[in-house]
């Protein structure tokens, strides 16, 4: 096997010629929108331009200055000239000094980077133009060798490939596993029923009646009469014990109207009051990591949004719907249109239980037939208060949730195995290229690429 001391500029020439905007236009040729990391060219049909580009001819290796060393590198096979802004470089080069699949690996690889990083000021750091490319100076095997390499690197690609396709496939039965846990909660397969537990009817009377209490009492409005579930909304038959109910005849839903002009969110830290909006709202979780503030005053005008530790809330607009996690902190906190609350009377069912049902495919089944289209999507109180839901009895909620967090404790387990498998395959492909691409390969084995390299200076 030969190698050899080359810059890269003894087989790969840069492809002259600079078009200013009007030239370009006038050539009416479509150009590269982008290259994606998996070395495909994305064309666009558009020919408009404000900026100087260059030609790419069929054949013509194209780098991204900005992206190469993610893979932005590709080969335009197309048989009509295109265009392309100077970001880009297009390149001939020589075929019989180098196998160009071979170059686009190397071009990928930790020892080109490292190439950049001893040759030229800026590393990789500053866009790959040909006047820094084309100097490098590299090791280069011979043809056969470069064939050989090729076809080892192609082979290891494909099976870290399949390998990640065995993680994604995988953390797809995970994602399955999570909504099954869920849906035989609230069927109630997932805990074994007790008799002596005081049943669902019994918790529902408790709860609507202080629910009537606080109406009287004027600290809640009341709601319009609900009707009566039919049988056609029962999709299934629940275990002893357990009752269905409309989720308004148990709970207070409480949203707002359109937000006023003046409340002024704020991204940054600021006095105020924290403003949450769909986007705060996760599966099961409430996201703060860019919390949004309004003016002191939204809440004199808003008081009846303002939040209480314990509240449920979950998103009514847009792609979030159906979203769902407890508000569990006592900071002072208002929402906007797209939120809603549930709240419930101090003689309740477990909240925790019913944020999984809301979350489970059961729940976000009942979220998706009922919302209306604006546009966007958009759900009601008067439709979540028609929510038809099922209600074990308390002690059994208990034991679900308990239940529910094991499980799902296993599956955050799993879910932190299954980041590390992804990373693991990552590694493993840059740790073979850059034991194939060392600076000065001495050997190569057949049974595996097994290049290793001696510090030559």
């Amino acid at each position: 096997m030969a190698w050899r001391k080359v810059t890269i500029s003894t087989f790969l020439s840069e492809r002259k010629g600079r078009y200013k905007p009007d030239e370009a236009m006038r050539m009416k040729l479509k150009r590269i929108d982008k290259i994606d990391f998996s070395n495909n060219i994305h064309l666009s049909e558009t020919t408009e331009t404000k900026t100087d580009m260059i030609l790419v001819k069929q054949g013509d290796l194209v780098i991204s200055g900005i992206n190469a060393e993610k893979g932005a590198i590709a080969i335009y096979r197309g048989e009509e000239d295109i265009m392309a802004t100077i970001h880009y470089s297009s390149y001939t080069y020589n075929e019989d000094e180098i196998d160009i699949e071979y170059l686009k690996w190397f071009l990928k690889s930790e020892t080109f980077l490292n190439v950049l990083k001893e040759q030229t000021k800026g590393g990789i750091k500053t866009e790959l133009k040909a006047k820094r490319l084309l100097p490098l100076e590299i090791y280069l095997p011979d043809k056969p060798t470069q064939k050989q390499i090729l076809k080892k690197l192609n082979n290891i690609e494909q099976e870290v490939l399949e390998l990640e396709e065995n993680i994604d496939d995988t953390a797809e039965l995970l994602k399955k596993l999570r909504q099954s846990i869920l849906q035989d909660a609230v069927k109630g397969m997932l805990v074994t029923q007790n008799p002596k537990d005081e049943p669902a009817s019994e918790l529902l009377k408790r709860i609507k009646a202080e629910k009537e209490k606080l109406i009287k009492q004027g600290k809640i409005k009341k709601d319009k009469p609900l009707p009566p579930i039919t049988e056609s909304e029962i999709p299934y038959e629940l275990p002893k014990g357990w009752a269905w109910c409309r989720l308004g005849e148990i709970a207070h839903l409480i949203t707002k109207g359109s937000s006023p002009k003046w409340q002024g969110v704020r991204y940054l830290e600021s006095p105020g009051i924290l403003f949450i909006t769909s986007e705060n709202v996760g599966t099961n979780s409430i996201l703060l990591d860019t919390p949004k503030y309004v003016e002191e005053k939204f809440n004199e005008i808003e008081p009846r949004s303002i939040l209480m530790k314990g509240d449920i809330l979950t998103n009514i607009v847009g792609a979030s719907i159906g979203r769902t996690a407890i508000w569990n902190t006592d900071e002072v906190a208002n929402i906007n249109q797209a939120v809603c609350i549930i709240r419930f009377p101090k003689t309740s069912l477990n909240k925790t239980y019913l944020v999984n049902l809301l979350n489970s495919d059961f729940g976000i089944g009942l979220m998706m037939e009922n919302q209306f289209d604006t546009g966007r999507g958009n759900l009601s109180m008067g439709e979540i208060a028609k929510f038809t839901v099922p209600i074990p009895p308390l002690a059994e909620q208990s034991r679900i949730v308990e239940k529910v967090n094991e499980l799902m404790a296993l599956c955050a387990s799993l879910e932190k195995e299954i980041a590390h498998s992804k990373k693991e395959a990552d590694y493993l492909l840059n740790a073979i290229l850059r034991e194939t691409f060392q600076q000065k390969p001495k050997e190569y084995s057949q049974k595996g690429i097994r290049v290793s390299m001696a510090a030559e200076r």
